[in-house]
Protein backbone atom coordinates (compact mmCIF):
# COMPACT_ATOMS: atom_id res chain seq x y z
CA UNK A 1 0.00 0.00 0.00
CA UNK A 2 1.10 3.58 -1.05
CA UNK A 3 2.07 6.17 1.60
CA UNK A 4 0.57 8.91 -1.12
CA UNK A 5 -2.88 9.93 -0.52
CA UNK A 6 -4.94 8.37 -3.36
CA UNK A 7 -7.33 10.60 -5.44
CA UNK A 8 -10.05 10.34 -7.53
CA UNK A 9 -12.03 12.85 -9.74
CA UNK A 10 -15.04 11.95 -11.95
CA UNK A 11 -15.81 13.77 -15.11
CA UNK A 12 -12.26 14.34 -15.45
CA UNK A 13 -11.35 14.14 -19.18
CA UNK A 14 -11.99 17.87 -19.62
CA UNK A 15 -12.44 21.20 -17.58
CA UNK A 16 -12.65 21.68 -14.53
CA UNK A 17 -11.91 17.92 -13.65
CA UNK A 18 -8.99 17.92 -15.58
CA UNK A 19 -7.39 20.97 -13.98
CA UNK A 20 -8.19 19.28 -10.77
CA UNK A 21 -6.09 16.10 -11.55
CA UNK A 22 -3.47 18.53 -12.59
CA UNK A 23 -3.59 20.16 -9.29
CA UNK A 24 -4.19 17.66 -7.11
CA UNK A 25 -1.09 15.32 -8.60
CA UNK A 26 0.98 18.56 -8.98
CA UNK A 27 0.79 18.70 -4.73
CA UNK A 28 2.22 14.69 -4.82
CA UNK A 29 -1.25 12.58 -4.47
CA UNK A 30 -2.08 9.73 -6.92
CA UNK A 31 -4.84 10.25 -8.70
CA UNK A 32 -7.29 8.68 -11.10
CA UNK A 33 -9.15 9.96 -13.54
CA UNK A 34 -12.33 9.16 -14.62
CA UNK A 35 -14.65 9.85 -17.54
CA UNK A 36 -17.75 8.44 -19.38
CA UNK A 37 -16.09 7.97 -22.47
CA UNK A 38 -12.96 6.09 -22.33
CA UNK A 39 -10.83 7.36 -25.56
CA UNK A 40 -10.71 11.07 -24.17
CA UNK A 41 -10.39 9.89 -20.58
CA UNK A 42 -7.44 7.49 -21.47
CA UNK A 43 -5.95 10.53 -23.58
CA UNK A 44 -6.51 13.14 -20.94
CA UNK A 45 -4.86 10.73 -18.42
CA UNK A 46 -1.95 10.50 -20.44
CA UNK A 47 -1.56 14.03 -21.19
CA UNK A 48 -0.52 14.80 -17.32
CA UNK A 49 1.08 11.74 -17.31
CA UNK A 50 2.88 13.51 -20.09
CA UNK A 51 3.75 16.72 -18.23
CA UNK A 52 5.50 14.27 -15.20
CA UNK A 53 1.91 13.30 -13.20
CA UNK A 54 1.05 10.47 -11.56
CA UNK A 55 -1.92 10.22 -13.20
CA UNK A 56 -4.06 7.28 -14.25
CA UNK A 57 -7.28 5.98 -15.95
CA UNK A 58 -10.67 4.09 -15.26
CA UNK A 59 -13.50 4.56 -17.01
CA UNK A 60 -16.90 5.35 -15.15
CA UNK A 61 -19.96 6.32 -15.84
CA UNK A 62 -21.96 7.82 -13.01
CA UNK A 63 -25.29 7.45 -13.94
CA UNK A 64 -24.81 3.74 -14.14
CA UNK A 65 -25.25 2.29 -10.50
CA UNK A 66 -22.72 -0.73 -10.70
CA UNK A 67 -19.90 1.46 -11.77
CA UNK A 68 -19.27 2.74 -8.51
CA UNK A 69 -18.92 -0.68 -6.87
CA UNK A 70 -16.40 -1.66 -10.29
CA UNK A 71 -14.54 1.34 -9.59
CA UNK A 72 -14.02 0.35 -5.43
CA UNK A 73 -12.94 -2.92 -6.43
CA UNK A 74 -10.65 -1.51 -9.11
CA UNK A 75 -8.93 1.44 -7.20
CA UNK A 76 -8.45 -0.56 -4.06
CA UNK A 77 -7.07 -3.57 -6.26
CA UNK A 78 -4.23 -1.39 -7.61
CA UNK A 79 -3.82 1.06 -4.50
CA UNK A 80 -5.59 -0.49 -1.36
CA UNK A 81 -7.23 2.32 -0.27
CA UNK A 82 -9.08 5.92 -1.53
CA UNK A 83 -7.97 9.01 0.38
CA UNK A 84 -9.92 11.65 -1.88
CA UNK A 85 -13.22 11.03 -3.43
CA UNK A 86 -13.77 14.82 -5.90
CA UNK A 87 -17.50 14.26 -7.56
CA UNK A 88 -17.31 16.18 -10.46
CA UNK A 89 -19.12 15.02 -13.32
CA UNK A 90 -22.36 16.39 -13.99
CA UNK A 91 -24.74 17.02 -16.63
CA UNK A 92 -26.59 19.96 -18.06
CA UNK A 93 -29.73 19.11 -20.34
CA UNK A 94 -32.65 21.29 -19.21
CA UNK A 95 -31.70 25.64 -20.10
CA UNK A 96 -34.64 25.34 -22.49
CA UNK A 97 -37.17 24.25 -19.77
CA UNK A 98 -39.00 25.57 -16.81
CA UNK A 99 -40.29 23.31 -13.69
CA UNK A 100 -43.80 22.93 -15.41
CA UNK A 101 -42.77 21.15 -18.37
CA UNK A 102 -38.92 19.84 -18.55
CA UNK A 103 -39.74 16.21 -19.46
CA UNK A 104 -39.58 13.25 -16.73
CA UNK A 105 -36.84 11.69 -18.93
CA UNK A 106 -34.21 14.89 -18.28
CA UNK A 107 -35.15 14.93 -15.09
CA UNK A 108 -34.41 11.55 -14.40
CA UNK A 109 -31.20 11.41 -16.37
CA UNK A 110 -29.92 14.90 -14.66
CA UNK A 111 -30.68 13.08 -11.02
CA UNK A 112 -28.69 10.13 -12.15
CA UNK A 113 -25.67 11.62 -13.10
CA UNK A 114 -26.01 14.72 -10.83
CA UNK A 115 -27.04 12.83 -7.40
CA UNK A 116 -27.25 9.08 -7.54
CA UNK A 117 -23.51 9.43 -9.10
CA UNK A 118 -22.30 10.75 -5.92
CA UNK A 119 -24.46 9.06 -3.66
CA UNK A 120 -23.37 5.36 -5.03
CA UNK A 121 -19.50 6.18 -4.80
CA UNK A 122 -20.11 7.86 -1.27
CA UNK A 123 -21.76 4.49 -0.45
CA UNK A 124 -18.75 2.62 -2.17
CA UNK A 125 -15.80 4.36 -0.84
CA UNK A 126 -17.09 6.72 2.67
CA UNK A 127 -16.98 3.33 4.46
CA UNK A 128 -13.78 2.52 4.34
CA UNK A 129 -12.14 6.14 4.65
CA UNK A 130 -14.37 5.58 8.14
CA UNK A 131 -12.64 3.07 8.90
CA UNK A 132 -9.38 3.78 8.10
CA UNK A 133 -9.60 7.27 9.80
CA UNK A 134 -9.45 9.72 6.94
CA UNK A 135 -11.46 10.89 4.45
CA UNK A 136 -11.88 14.17 2.14
CA UNK A 137 -15.37 14.19 -0.11
CA UNK A 138 -15.86 17.13 -2.65
CA UNK A 139 -19.10 17.09 -4.00
CA UNK A 140 -18.88 20.11 -6.98
CA UNK A 141 -22.45 21.65 -6.33
CA UNK A 142 -23.10 25.01 -8.30
CA UNK A 143 -25.00 28.18 -6.92
CA UNK A 144 -28.02 27.40 -8.60
CA UNK A 145 -28.59 24.68 -6.13
CA UNK A 146 -28.53 27.52 -3.35
CA UNK A 147 -32.39 27.47 -1.88
CA UNK A 148 -31.65 31.05 -1.03
CA UNK A 149 -31.25 32.45 -4.41
CA UNK A 150 -33.42 29.71 -6.58
CA UNK A 151 -35.82 30.32 -9.05
CA UNK A 152 -37.03 28.54 -11.90
CA UNK A 153 -34.50 28.56 -14.52
CA UNK A 154 -32.58 25.00 -15.54
CA UNK A 155 -35.06 23.65 -12.75
CA UNK A 156 -33.80 20.08 -13.33
CA UNK A 157 -29.85 20.84 -12.83
CA UNK A 158 -30.68 22.97 -10.14
CA UNK A 159 -32.86 20.91 -7.75
CA UNK A 160 -30.49 18.28 -8.05
CA UNK A 161 -27.47 20.26 -6.99
CA UNK A 162 -29.63 21.27 -4.20
CA UNK A 163 -29.70 17.81 -3.57
CA UNK A 164 -26.08 17.09 -3.86
CA UNK A 165 -25.92 19.68 -1.02
CA UNK A 166 -28.43 18.10 1.02
CA UNK A 167 -26.53 14.73 0.52
CA UNK A 168 -23.29 16.67 1.71
CA UNK A 169 -24.76 16.89 5.23
CA UNK A 170 -26.30 13.73 5.25
CA UNK A 171 -23.10 11.72 4.13
CA UNK A 172 -21.15 14.64 6.87
CA UNK A 173 -22.98 13.44 9.80
CA UNK A 174 -22.23 9.89 9.26
CA UNK A 175 -18.84 10.02 8.15
CA UNK A 176 -16.96 11.28 11.70
CA UNK A 177 -14.72 14.43 11.66
CA UNK A 178 -12.21 12.80 10.49
CA UNK A 179 -13.96 12.43 6.75
CA UNK A 180 -14.28 16.12 5.67
CA UNK A 181 -17.40 15.99 3.67
CA UNK A 182 -18.11 19.59 1.89
CA UNK A 183 -20.11 20.52 -0.98
CA UNK A 184 -17.84 23.33 -3.42
CA UNK A 185 -19.46 26.06 -5.87
CA UNK A 186 -16.83 26.57 -8.34
CA UNK A 187 -18.65 30.09 -9.83
CA UNK A 188 -19.30 30.59 -13.59
CA UNK A 189 -16.43 28.89 -15.29
CA UNK A 190 -14.81 28.60 -19.08
CA UNK A 191 -15.67 25.41 -19.49
CA UNK A 192 -17.82 23.68 -22.55
CA UNK A 193 -20.74 24.08 -19.85
CA UNK A 194 -20.25 27.23 -18.96
CA UNK A 195 -19.20 28.49 -22.20
CA UNK A 196 -16.91 30.95 -23.39
CA UNK A 197 -18.07 34.41 -21.34
CA UNK A 198 -17.93 33.04 -18.23
CA UNK A 199 -15.62 34.89 -15.79
CA UNK A 200 -13.58 32.66 -14.65
CA UNK A 201 -10.45 30.06 -15.99
CA UNK A 202 -10.46 26.56 -14.78
CA UNK A 203 -7.49 27.33 -12.44
CA UNK A 204 -10.06 29.45 -10.80
CA UNK A 205 -12.47 27.40 -10.45
CA UNK A 206 -10.72 24.23 -9.31
CA UNK A 207 -8.89 26.27 -6.65
CA UNK A 208 -11.47 25.29 -3.56
CA UNK A 209 -12.37 21.55 -4.56
CA UNK A 210 -8.52 21.48 -4.81
CA UNK A 211 -7.96 22.86 -1.14
CA UNK A 212 -11.41 20.94 0.20
CA UNK A 213 -9.48 17.66 -0.92
CA UNK A 214 -6.32 18.35 1.06
CA UNK A 215 -7.93 19.90 4.05
CA UNK A 216 -6.27 19.11 7.35
CA UNK A 217 -7.30 17.48 10.25
CA UNK A 218 -8.46 20.90 11.74
CA UNK A 219 -10.39 21.88 8.44
CA UNK A 220 -14.26 22.30 8.13
CA UNK A 221 -17.02 19.52 7.66
CA UNK A 222 -20.54 19.48 6.19
CA UNK A 223 -20.13 23.25 4.74
CA UNK A 224 -20.83 24.67 1.22
CA UNK A 225 -17.93 26.75 0.04
CA UNK A 226 -17.15 29.55 -2.95
CA UNK A 227 -13.44 30.46 -3.34
CA UNK A 228 -12.47 28.93 0.21
CA UNK A 229 -15.63 30.46 2.28
CA UNK A 230 -18.59 29.43 3.54
CA UNK A 231 -21.76 30.86 1.63
CA UNK A 232 -25.65 30.22 1.58
CA UNK A 233 -27.38 27.10 1.14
Amino acid sequence: MTDQRIALVTGANRGIGLEVCRQLAGQGLRVVLTARDPGKGEAAAQRLAGEGLDVAFFPLDVSDPAAAEAARVWVEGRYGRLDVLVNNAAVYLDERFNILDVPLATFEATLAANLYGPLHLCRAFVPGMRQRGYGRVVNVSSESGQLSTMGGYTPAYAISKAALNALTRAVAAEAGRAVKVNSVCPGWVRTDMGGPNASRSVEQGADSIVWLATLPDSGPTGGFFQDRRPIDW
